[in-house]
């Protein structure tokens, strides 16, 4: 399928979109974290790189199947997530944060000293197994999963743990379990970004998975609008291509980009999809419609 589509379309254009869904699906994970439960997560990329050297090594070492990689590096990175979660969802808010923050630079640190992520120097000689279809595939499935566990009751639980976390467990729900199966699917999603990353770039260096890694993708939340999966999806898209599009003024160009984020915040504080729900509006257009037809029926 990639090599039809690439016979009409530019392989540098190929890439970038490749690279915008990987981060689309990391995204989609700290949209659940800290749109939906509320949990500041400073050190997101700390999970793509453990999905990532999980994958790389079991495809470099043991030859396992791409979708077995996938797999298992989301669920390492999920597991990771438990772990660090059970002691740091007793904390909240800024001491939340930096507990992950901390957790990202430990990981980058133990990567860069062991032998078989390449230490400093890097992993290279990865098979390429990622394509468009495939990451946007994912995309899809991420989207709809993430639609329908939030319109669900475990979904309905988190937004309460967000909005009034002593309200939601006087009514029975246990915030610590809920917050911690929030985050390993949220760290699940990271995992399989991570692993579908290493496939595509071929090459992983503990460098890429710092903070600013962590810090652009929650800036790819925070400007979509927290809580909205559209809003994520968008934010995502503008964050990725605007310096691709500036790439013609070169110097100035990370100059102009951080003044459009300036400007987006200042206009829209929420986000630019920030409290705007689609499914409310779309059931409100169908019993509109519902509604004039009646009218009509009647009159008629």
């Amino acid at each position: 399928m990639e090599a039809i589509i690439s016979t009409f379309t530019n392989p540098y254009y190929l890439q970038v979109a490749s690279i915008m869904g990987v981060y689309m699906i990391a995204a989609l994970g700290l949209h659940l974290i800290t749109g939906v439960t509320g949990q500041f997560s400073f050190g997101h990329a700390a999970f793509l790189s453990i999905g990532a050297y999980t994958s790389a090594l079991m495809s470099l070492y043991l030859g396992t199947p791409f979708i077995l990689n996938l797999l298992v590096g989301g669920l390492m990175a999920a597991l990771w997530g438990v772990l660090l979660g059970i002691p740091s969802f007793k904390l909240t808010g800024d001491y939340l944060g930096i507990t992950t923050l901390g957790f990202g630079e430990i990981v980058k640190v133990v990567f860069i000293n062991m032998k078989i992520t390449g230490g400093a120097g890097g992993l290279g000689g990865i098979p390429r197994e990622t394509n468009v279809v495939v990451v946007y595939s994912i995309v899809v499935l991420a989207i709809w999963g993430l639609y329908r566990l939030q319109n669900s009751r475990f979904g309905r639980a988190l937004l309460a743990i967000r909005e009034d976390e002593i309200a939601a467990e006087s009514m029975g729900i246990n915030p610590l379990l809920y917050k911690l199966k929030g985050f390993a699917l949220g760290t699940f999603l990271a995992g399989v970004s991570g692993a579908l990353y290493a496939h595509l770039m071929q090459y992983l260096n503990p460098a890429d998975f710092g903070f600013s890694r962590s810090f652009e993708i929650l800036n790819f939340v925070v400007l979509g609008g927290l809580g909205s999966i559209p809003g994520t999806v968008l934010g995502t898209s503008v964050l990725t291509l605007a310096p691709e599009f500036l790439r013609f003024v070169r110097e100035y160009r990370m100059l102009i980009y951080g003044a459009l984020m300036v400007t987006m915040m200042i206009f829209r504080p929420y986000g630019l999809l920030g409290g705007i729900d689609f499914g409310k509006m779309f059931r409100r257009y169908r019993a509109q419609r519902k509604s004039m037809k009646d009218k009509k029926a009647v009159q008629g």
